[in-house]
């Protein structure tokens, strides 16, 4: 059977970052048709020759000037219309950073850039809550068989912050006794002799993580069975 096809390829990108106590996701607004002017998840076609991870690191490049040392690939997506223009099979990616690390700017098709709280999105573009979605899912799935943090806290943190990025991303109260049994069994983190005064109760020792060992661990994975309030 002779088989007539036009699909194009795209990448497209679900970044998420942590800061003041809150999950975020990195959205550009589009500066072209379709959607013009509507909030969407970073990407676009991929070259001829170019590879996948190339192009999906070259439209975060381009349409937000953030750089991530790691995406994994998340899902894809290709039923018919997703795109009004063309028939579009879209390569999703996944990635986890730290905003402050980076200043964000807007150029080719992306007219602005900016992180949204996730839980005050505004409308998306094509199928892109979706795949947002989607995204969301395997965070916190991916938080039971690999440790999450290092991408996201500060070099130096209070326990704390530890508790409120799990209790953050699984939007639910964990048993913090247990929780920190349980992390601090894995060898992760290393106390340091710095103490973090807050401009409300006690004092509380800073923690670092052990890169090595989480490096360990991300490879391997782990089990982790978190117990809830």
């Amino acid at each position: 059977m002779k088989i007539s096809q036009n699909i194009k390829v795209a990448v497209d990108a679900v970044v998420f970052g942590y800061q003041q106590k809150e999950l975020s996701v990195l959205l550009i607004k589009r500066g072209v048709n379709p959607f013009k002017g509507s909030w969407a998840l970073p990407g676009g076609l991929v070259l001829e020759n170019e590879s996948l991870e190339d192009a999906v690191e070259r439209e975060l490049r381009e349409e937000t000037g953030v750089t991530i040392d790691y995406l994994e690939q998340l899902y894809t997506f290709g039923t018919p219309g997703r795109d009004p223009r063309n028939r579009v099979v879209a390569v999703t990616y996944f990635g986890l950073v730290s905003p402050n690390h980076f200043k964000i700017s807007a150029n080719t098709d992306a007219d602005e850039v900016q992180w949204f709280p996730i839980h005050k999105l505004p409308e998306l573009a094509f199928d892109h809550a979706t795949i947002l979605d989607t995204g969301l899912k395997r965070l916190q799935n991916k938080i039971n068989y690999q440790p999450i943090g290092f991408e996201l806290l500060n070099n130096e943190f209070p326990f704390s912050d530890l508790e409120n990025l799990y209790q953050t991303i699984l939007n639910q109260k964990i048993d913090r006794r247990n929780f920190r049994k349980k992390i601090l069994s894995f060898g992760i983190l290393t106390e340091t002799n710095k103490i973090h005064q807050p401009s409300s109760g006690r004092p509380a020792k800073l923690f670092k993580f052990n890169a090595q060992k989480y490096k360990e661990l991300e490879e391997s994975g782990f089990h982790f069975e978190i117990k809830f309030a």
